[in-house]
């Protein structure tokens, strides 16, 4: 099968494609014909070789030269102990290694919405489970609350304007002057261009901040909260050339000591319950994802290269068959 690697650390051009082995239907597992994927930011940072990712995958060169990890497509087979799925069905979930023909998923794989094309689906997993498990599990939001959503315009941020209103929030995005318009047809109840207004600087406050843009510091974070807010990190510019994103949070954090508000930093699990929840959203027209471009499989160097300028908007889609 056809299958992206990277045998070094770098910039997109690292990637290749390369002829692999087939992966084998494990008893617990299912054997999935891949459609379609999609890009993130963790894999740009698998990629260029952030030390946090050098320890897990090998200070020098990677261990595991896979990529990958939002899928789409068709089950081909499934092992012996798998009942909740079937040959044929169209599924869509979470696997490292999915920018390839084919990928055996032992956990996070359930049916696709119906609704959904399969490129559609596979723009879902890694950014709609970050935006839900932020907004519920960390941000703890409740209906009524106000929530502020810094980068309201990204796959994360798109996904997290609509949950948070699908659980009853108030809803304000922040976002760059071209994105204002699409923010506002997602449902935020309120849209600020932060070319124009200076969010931290207008006099309300919020129950619940994600932060996705990671553009401000603690004290100017401080003024827009209430002293019982959730303030949830999500991302943050690429900076620190070692720790990446993780400057920015650590900054955060060691700022924030001592503060009434919540200060909290994930990375999100995938796993069926939350896949099941998004489908659910899905097909209730409650949620739905937003595609800036879809690239075929052999053009990722393009689609990673776009991903890097930073000024991508929803979420970039590999076309795999």
């Amino acid at each position: 099968m056809k299958a992206a690697v990277f045998r070094s650390y770098g910039s997109p051009t690292v990637l290749k494609m390369e002829d692999l082995e087939k992966p084998m239907v494990t008893e617990d597992g299912v054997l999935v014909r891949v459609h379609a994927s999609s890009v993130n930011p963790a894999e740009w940072y698998a990629m260029t070789g952030l030390l946090v990712a050098r320890t897990q995958n090998g200070l020098f060169k990677p261990k595991d030269s896979r990529i990958g990890a939002d899928f789409s497509g068709v089950v081909e087979a499934v092992g012996s102990k798998v009942t909740h799925l079937k040959p044929g069905d169209e599924v869509y979930g979470g696997r490292s290694g999915a920018f390839a023909e084919y990928v055996n998923v032992r956990n996070a794989v359930v049916r696709k919405p119906a609704n959904l094309t399969f490129e559609e689906a596979a723009s879902v997993p890694t950014a709609a489970i970050t935006a839900l498990q932020g907004l519920r599990d960390h941000g703890k939001i409740k209906p009524g609350d106000k929530v502020l959503i810094n980068g309201a315009a990204g796959g994360v941020g798109t996904f997290a304007i609509q949950i948070a209103k699908a659980l009853g929030a108030e809803v304000t995005g922040v976002c760059s002057t071209k994105n204002v318009d699409m923010v506002r047809s997602l449902g935020a109840d309120h849209v600020m261009d932060y070319t124009k207004e200076d969010f931290t600087q207008i006099g309300k406050r919020y129950d619940l901040l994600l932060d996705i843009a990671g553009s401000r510091s603690w004290k100017e974070y401080k003024r827009v909260l209430t002293p019982e807010a959730n303030f949830v990190i999500v991302g943050a510019p690429k900076g620190n050339k070692v720790l990446g994103p993780l400057a920015n949070v650590i900054k955060l954090k060691l700022a924030s000591m001592g503060a009434s508000q919540k200060i909290s930093f994930f990375i999100a699990q995938f796993n069926r319950e939350d896949l099941a929840i998004l489908r659910e959203m899905i097909e209730s027209g409650k949620i739905k994802p937003v595609v800036e471009k879809v690239y075929p499989l052999a053009h990722l160097v393009d689609a990673m290269n776009h991903l890097g300028t930073g000024h991508a908007w929803g979420k970039i889609v590999l076309k795999v068959k």
